[in-house]
């Protein structure tokens, strides 16, 4: 299972074939969590599920494609949504990518599970999973909380909040907050209390 190569694939096919085109369309990049993986918000209707992207009746596996290809197939024009933000994936439209299906269920259930969790912990919130950072989070009084698939601050699905202005303390353990692996909060009900517990500290 090669986590750090899906999650790598997953974000780019989630900045340069959904956000960048549902933004060129509908004005926004804002994804979501869908069974499996994640989908556009607005149009053009584009989904990934495990390692497949699906557009309506077309499934096209994403290993060994680029995403220029991927776009190809499922009729849009890659590239990432223009002038809004400096970082990114890093995933060029030629790069051939590399995804399979063990890795990808991983990253899925921790974005299942940090949905979850979120909608339970701050029910007046939609999260959004953002294609810059892709991470799946919201912001509840100037404190950003969430569920990245990891990055290179941690190798490895976690949870995390990020108050706006720096707290002290061993709760905090993070440069940008508080984090913990996701095999470390196995149910929504495990992430709930870490919110909470974060939300009150903070």
């Amino acid at each position: 299972m090669d986590l750090a190569a899906t999650r790598r694939s997953w974000h780019g096919v989630a900045e340069l074939v959904l956000a960048g085109p549902q933004y060129r369309r509908a004005g926004t990049i804002r994804l979501r969590v869908a069974p499996g993986g994640f989908a556009t918000t607005r149009e053009p209707a584009l989904a990934v599920v495990g390692d497949d992207l699906i557009a309506g009746q077309t499934r096209v596996g994403i290993d060994g494609r680029t995403p220029k290809q991927l776009a190809e197939t499922v009729g849009v024009d890659v590239g990432p949504p223009p002038d809004l933000y400096h970082d990114g994936s890093g995933v060029d439209p030629d790069e051939p990518l590399q995804a399979d299906a063990e890795a990808a269920a991983v990253l899925a259930r921790a974005f299942t599970v940090g949905d979850a969790a979120l909608r339970r912990f701050a029910p007046d919130q939609t999260p959004v999973l953002w294609p810059e950072h892709f991470d799946l989070g919201v912001t509840v009084d100037e404190v950003n909380y969430g569920v990245s698939p990891g990055d290179r601050y941690l190798d490895e699905p976690y949870a995390y909040v990020g108050p706006w202005t720096p707290r002290a303390g061993e709760f905090w353990n993070a440069p940008f907050g508080a984090a913990r692996p996701v095999r470390d909060l196995p149910d929504v009900d495990a992430l709930v209390a870490f919110y909470t517990e974060a939300r009150d500290r903070a």
